[in-house]
């Protein structure tokens, strides 16, 4: 099952994701966690410690790899012949870093074309091995997607299972978030479930829901908690919230409304 997480740039996409990694990974689900932004921090969040998670080379950024998997050295200029389907098919074993036995990340960053409008080969193998990820993969893959509406322009949002797009309970993330649905549907993404992050008045949040969205889009609500501002301060991922928490019990509920999505769905 491929689980896109979108959504606006600070809604929380980035918690939302690695507690449901850690909590998928609990269960005996084996996951794979895909950071695609272009400053990409979803290492910390899954636990890594800070000092190690900077040193991590994404692959959109590993010109030595890049040169070695596509035959061309990045930035040796204009009409430079490349490979666009470079070998991927090991980099997730190679550069996958291990949290748990059975949850992984690779730092993918963003895959987007530089403002120059050049497809460098760095770019072109992260593309690549994002494309192979999402269709051989058979496992559970988590993608925190780049803020805002970029990913919905890489030709790879249709592949995905399901999408859950993370908002915060006002007026104005609700409605960008409601632009970033219809972009879901448009390219026919099968499940798509709304969360509403940091809420602190569960019955406010149902009501401007409510005023936002005309349609039965599903929607989810997770509490504001202080745990996951003290941990992340603290240095720590979001491994360390306690369980007995308000935002871990409702990511614990949103990861059992994906299981019963796959279930249903009998995605593989």
């Amino acid at each position: 099952m491929k689980i896109l997480v979108a959504g606006k740039g600070g809604v929380g996409k980035t918690t939302i994701s690695a507690l449901l990694a850690h909590i998928l990974a609990d269960k005996g689900y084996n996951i794979l966690a895909l950071d695609t932004d272009s400053v990409p921090n979803l290492a910390q969040s899954l636990g890594i410690p800070f000092e190690e998670a900077l040193e991590v080379v994404p692959l959109s950024r590993n010109e030595k790899l890049a040169e070695e998997r596509t035959g061309a050295k990045p930035g040796e200029g204009w009409g430079v012949l490349f490979s666009l389907t470079p070998k991927v098919d090991d980099l997730a074993e190679q550069y996958g870093i291990k949290i748990k036995p059975n949850l992984k990340l690779v730092v993918v960053g963003s895959i987007e074309q530089s403002k120059e409008g050049c497809l460098c080969p760095a770019l072109a193998l992260a593309r690549a091995f994002l494309l192979h990820v999402l269709l051989s993969e058979k496992d559970i893959v988590i993608v925190d997607s780049e803020a805002g509406a970029e990913v919905f322009g890489r030709g790879l949002a249709e592949k995905f299972d399901a999408m859950i797009c993370v908002a915060e309970p006002t007026l104005k993330s609700l409605l960008i978030a409601r632009k970033l649905i219809e972009m879901g549907k448009q390219l026919n993404i099968p499940h798509i479930i709304l969360v509403i992050n940091k809420v602190r008045n569960s019955i406010k949040a149902s009501q401007l829901y409510a005023k936002v969205f005309s349609d039965s889009t599903p929607y989810h609500l997770v509490s504001f908690d202080e745990s996951v501002i003290y941990t992340d301060n603290e240095g720590k991922g979001v491994d360390a919230i306690p369980k007995d928490s308000a935002v871990y019990k409702d990511v614990e509920a949103l990861a059992k409304r994906i299981l019963s999505i796959k279930k249903r769905s009998k995605v593989l």
